[in-house]
């Protein structure tokens, strides 16, 4: 007489009940659940690996998790802080949110006409740009792109040659279009 046979809790394969264990795994299934117990480092590299993952059952996984994506109103509203940088020069920093959640981030001052503070204030402005671009894509479900990121990083460079226009510079060589520096 066959034994009876019945599904690892694991891999969902049907074997015979006395391969499976008291977790109701079978051999494989439990050696994994062995080796990730012992290790749970080896745990975080196999998660970061699935991420990446672009099977079937990953990717439909991932668009259910993801927002569907929206545009950003004409009108938003703002919360507006000010602060101070180590060498004490005032800044302002405003939050726009949709829904209570950050979708976009400025930055300015009130120097920002000041020859020293031109380097530091296309820097901010970058960052501020690609922060907002992650804001957007987590809040509002956008699509970042390469050629998205280099809009940014355009719009923020404030002269040729400076770090942004630089990285801009670097990055467009996996873009299809040629650099033209236009700040």
């Amino acid at each position: 007489m066959k034994p009876e046979s019945k599904p690892c809790n694991g891999c969902g394969k049907n074997t015979s009940e006395k391969k499976i264990d008291e977790n109701g795994l079978c051999p494989e299934c439990a050696a994994v659940i062995k080796t990730l117990t012992k290790n749970p480092a080896l745990l975080r590299r196999v998660s970061a690996l699935l991420q990446k993952d672009h099977s079937p059952e990953m990717v439909d996984a991932e668009k259910s998790e993801q927002p569907e994506p929206r545009d950003l109103p004409e009108v938003l509203d703002a919360v507006r802080f000010r602060t101070r940088d180590r060498e004490l020069n005032t800044w302002y920093v405003s939050v726009s949110e949709l829904e209570g959640n950050p979708v976009e981030i400025f930055a300015s001052t009130a120097f920002d006409r000041d020859q020293h503070l031109q380097s530091r204030i296309s820097n901010l402005t970058t960052i501020t740009r690609l922060i907002s671009l992650i804001l957007r894509h987590v809040f509002l479900g956008e699509v970042i792109t390469l050629e998205k990121t280099l809009k940014q990083m355009h719009r923020s460079s404030r002269q040729k040659n400076d770090l942004p226009d630089m990285l801009a510079r670097v990055l467009c060589n996996y873009c299809k279009k040629p650099y033209e520096f236009d700040a």
